[in-house]
């Protein structure tokens, strides 16, 4: 568990924060540019000042209360910023060396000779840092803070400076990194597809203040959230499991709570656990169960709110058991079908993204792969 109760003041921006945070896994710090997701960074490594509390599991490394402050040296965590910081007199394999040597009286969990496989490293060791491309800067600077044993790995906008080819790059080594490690990763952004595909929770900042903390899932649905990704991202996040697999067409049944859903997904197996992103603008409603219809994903639920989004928009939740979703319809499709909470309703979903648990596949509805 990550326990943060603290404050921070830096001139004329104030930031408070208070949150748990279950470890490990990938806790997500969300929010616009300025919202102070760096200064809470910076904060917990103790590159700031700080008042209050800050915990990871039972390692105290702040406590204001009883005058307690652990260095940013010593507090043992990882730190990975936008412009990489390698030292550039070394080549790779001695960026690499440095990290472990200063590591070598602290238990170790990752060795060397493991991380330049897991992370593609060897045919870049004997290479100097100007020699390399950002993608692979940003893979040595991972491979380094790992390399110091951290009890956190914290990384602030490590794909910021990258294009789009270099982010996908680098997003299948922290998924690995994620995924082999039992190390807690705190990873600031400001960009929700990075979010959806990496994180367990997600910590929604503003103004130096959390707006929210949970679930992909609870935080995609949270108001909070719209004003920061925009209209067109409004959307459910949906967890789900893989029940079977059409091997002839790559077609998945995939459960949500007590339905299922129909899905384009190949490289996938019964048992696999996926995230859906279900777009509001992609689900229509029917107030009847239709018939005759090329989609074949109908699903039924029950309105239980609508909230008014801009002049002539409306967000419609559609409860169905454990999960929830997020249609976007007009007022005149609100006024004529007579749409309220508590009527039962079919949702049609004609689009969506996913990404399984690795979080490095997509695929679409077959009703959108039949179009």
């Amino acid at each position: 568990m990550l326990s943060i109760d603290l404050s921070v003041s830096r001139g004329d921006f104030h930031l408070t924060a208070r949150v748990e945070a279950n470890t490990p896994g990938i806790i997500a710090i969300f929010g616009p540019s300025g919202a102070g997701k760096s200064t809470l960074a910076h904060a917990i490594a103790g590159l700031v000042p700080a008042t209050g509390r800050i915990q990871l599991d039972d390692v105290l490394w702040l406590d204001s209360s009883s005058q307690r402050s652990v260095p940013a040296e010593a507090r043992r965590i990882g730190y990975v910023f936008q412009d990489a910081r390698l030292f550039p007199h070394l080549d790779v394999r001695g960026n690499l060396r440095f990290a472990e040597h200063r590591a070598r009286h602290h238990p170790r969990y990752v060795a060397l000779k493991e991380l330049i496989e897991l992370l593609g490293l060897q045919a870049l060791l004997a290479r100097r840092v100007h020699q390399l491309s950002g993608g692979e800067r940003q893979r040595v600077a991972l491979g380094r803070a790992l390399l110091s044993q951290p009890k956190l790995l914290i990384l602030d906008e490590p794909l910021a400076a990258l294009d789009v080819a270099r982010r996908e790059e680098v997003l299948p080594y922290l998924e690995l990194l994620r995924d082999r490690y039992q190390v807690p990763m705190l990873y600031v952004s400001h960009q929700y597809d990075e979010v959806l595909r990496l994180a367990s929770q997600v910590v929604l900042l503003g103004h130096g203040r959390i707006q929210a903390s949970g679930t992909p899932a609870a935080i995609s649905l949270d108001p909070s959230l719209r004003t920061i990704i925009g209209r067109e991202l409004i959307g459910s996040v949906l967890e789900a499991t893989v029940v079977s697999v059409d091997a002839a067409t790559d077609l998945a049944t995939v459960a949500l709570g007590h339905t299922h859903i129909r899905l384009a997904l190949a490289n996938t197996s019964p048992g696999s656990r996926i995230r859906l992103h279900i777009l509001a603008r992609d689900v229509l409603l029917a107030i009847r169960a239709p018939e005759g219809l090329s989609v074949r994903n109908v699903l039924p639920g029950i309105i239980s709110a609508l909230t008014e989004e801009g002049r002539d928009a409306v967000l419609v939740t559609v409860d169905m058991g454990d999960e929830r979703l997020l249609s976007r319809v007009t007022r005149e499709a609100v006024n004529d079908l007579k749409l309220r909470p508590g009527l039962p309703i079919w949702a049609l979903i004609k689009a969506a993204s996913l990404r399984n648990q690795s979080f490095n596949q997509r695929a679409r509805t077959s009703a959108e792969a039949s179009r």
